[in-house]
């Protein structure tokens, strides 16, 4: 039950975001994008279950967004000049990975080229992703959502399902993936405003609502190619530092922040690449002793 201060009460669908920690809430309208400030309180025991005479439909509130006081910054001037410069100068590298993926694609997994997933961006505005399609046609969703369950709810490093070898991926997709450059085709979404080239990673919808309070005030920075949680260790940290290094990022947003982000996201790329190749190697070796073995007996 959410409330405006001084007003009748609003019902929206969820009753599950009420916590002792929230004051208020920031919910943003998908029509024009402004920003309502609501206060929030738990139901009570007679509001359960009972329609309410004058009960409206609020479909146009997409997200709630930042509790007890915070208050959301807006994008930078400098962040969107670097964010379209950046992006203007890498299109000749999305064409010609572009051309690229399209010759791959249709020797060895034919279909579209492109694959596109909603996400949830700044503000939790829900928009769509691009990227280059790394995985077979028809690929099963569910291993990716249990591992995600798995990694969130445990301590272990949010190494990806690539090092496993993963049978979903198209042929030398790894490396593609490994490198980043299957991410090229978010300069799009850049460009559109959607995501910028250094912020938090955009999560699906699924994974949002998981999150805790506290842990969806991420989203008060534009998403983006690269992050400080990318150049940070990556798929070797737990899903907690991982929020951690997406909010400390929001917090000290600033210029030469996003710089040193930038200049630091190849060499992370490069080790990257080297850390995955190692991790097939070695689960192909373990993979082959216990078959050797079985031959001898």
């Amino acid at each position: 039950m959410l409330y405006f201060p001084g007003s009748s009460p609003v019902s929206i669908a969820s009753r599950t975001l009420w916590t002792p920690a929230l004051g208020h809430l920031q919910v943003c309208r998908s029509k024009d994008h402004s920003m309502m400030n609501l206060g929030v309180r738990p139901p009570m025991a007679s509001e359960i279950g009972v329609r309410a005479p004058h009960e409206r439909s609020v479909s146009d509130v997409v997200a709630i967004i930042s509790a007890a006081g915070a208050v959301p910054k807006p994008v930078p001037l400098w962040k969107r000049a670097i964010d379209v410069a950046g992006s203007i100068v890498a299109l000749p590298v999305l064409a010609l990975c572009t051309l690229v993926m399209a010759i791959l694609t249709r020797c060895v997994s034919p279909g579209p080229v492109f694959f596109k997933q909603e996400r949830i961006g700044h503000m939790g505005r829900r928009f769509k992703i691009y990227k280059f399609r790394t995985m077979k046609m028809g690929s099963d969703c569910t291993l990716h959502q249990d591992y995600w369950r798995k990694i969130t709810s445990k301590e272990v490093p949010m190494a990806k399902l690539d090092d496993r070898g993963d049978s979903r991926l198209i042929p030398a997709a790894w490396m593609l993936r490994a490198l980043g450059l299957d991410e090229l085709p978010q300069l799009i979404n850049v460009l559109r405003g959607e995501m910028s080239l250094v912020g938090p990673r955009p999560c699906l919808p699924s994974e949002f609502e998981q999150f805790l309070g506290w842990q969806r005030r991420r989203c008060e920075a534009l998403p983006g190619l690269t992050g400080l949680w990318q150049v940070s260790g990556k798929n070797r940290t737990t899903f907690k530092q991982m929020i951690s290094f997406d909010l400390q990022y929001a917090r000290r947003l600033s210029l030469w922040l996003d710089l040193k982000i930038i200049l630091m996201t190849v060499p992370c790329l490069l080790a990257q690449v080297v850390e995955t190749r190692l991790a097939r190697k070695s689960l192909a070796k373990s993979e082959v002793r216990p078959t050797s073995k079985s031959r001898r007996q």
